[in-house]
């Protein structure tokens, strides 16, 4: 299995400036944008939210667009109804709770519409400076392949990475969603590209695929 000093040190080597490619002004923006980043790229999102935060850029506005509205302004990121539903009712629980304001804990984040344990740790690492790692499909896949994880399950995956890396969590969240994306990709992946490939648990049924 690959050490921690071999995967931190590749992946710095790879991605050296990983860092959230979200568009945002505010943690509020923020928010929304990584609700809207579910299922959909971040260079989708920053092209809709360009146009969107120009007109909507608040919890006080937001909460009083209508649903249909807000809908067609974000239709393009997909699963626009849920999402514009959550965003909406998201924005009137942090006027309503919270006065407007984004919390910093991660707890409270979780209890908002929308919010799930990806969300509130991107805005808890992004916004907050916290030590924490989001998971998604990319950060998923490259765990189980290298052994960081046995589960397939996005919390436990979380929680065994926090308990195995402790430090530079934020920065290693990144790190893996590019490595995800341009190297160990779910079909076809650049294993030849790869100095993990030896330590990879997945190398060989690869290989023996072609």
């Amino acid at each position: 299995m690959v050490t921690n000093e071999e995967f931190v040190s590749y992946l710095t080597s790879l991605f050296p400036d990983a860092f959230c490619e979200l568009k945002f002004n505010s943690n509020f923006e923020l928010l929304v944008a990584v609700i809207l980043s579910a299922q959909c790229t971040d260079k989708r999102v920053n092209m809709v939210t360009k146009e969107l935060f120009k007109e909507l850029n608040t919890p006080q506005e937001f909460a009083k667009i209508k649903q249909e509205d807000l809908e067609q302004k974000i239709r393009s990121c997909g699963f626009y109804h849920n999402k514009a539903k959550n965003i909406i009712n998201c924005a009137k629980e942090l006027v309503e709770k919270y006065g407007g304001e984004v919390p910093n804990d991660f707890n409270m984040l979780t209890t908002l519409s929308g919010v799930g344990r990806k969300t509130a740790n991107v805005v808890c690492s992004v916004a907050f400076g916290q030590n924490r790692v989001a998971v998604d499909t990319h950060v998923l896949r490259v765990s189980g392949r290298l052994g960081f994880t046995k589960s397939k399950n996005p919390d436990i995956c979380e929680r065994d990475l926090t308990k195995r890396f402790k430090k530079d969590l934020d920065k290693l969240h990144y790190r893996m969603v590019l490595f995800g994306r341009y190297y160990c990709k779910a079909i076809k992946p650049e294993c030849e590209n790869c100095k993990l490939k030896d330590k990879c648990k997945q190398y060989s049924k690869f290989v023996n695929a072609k």
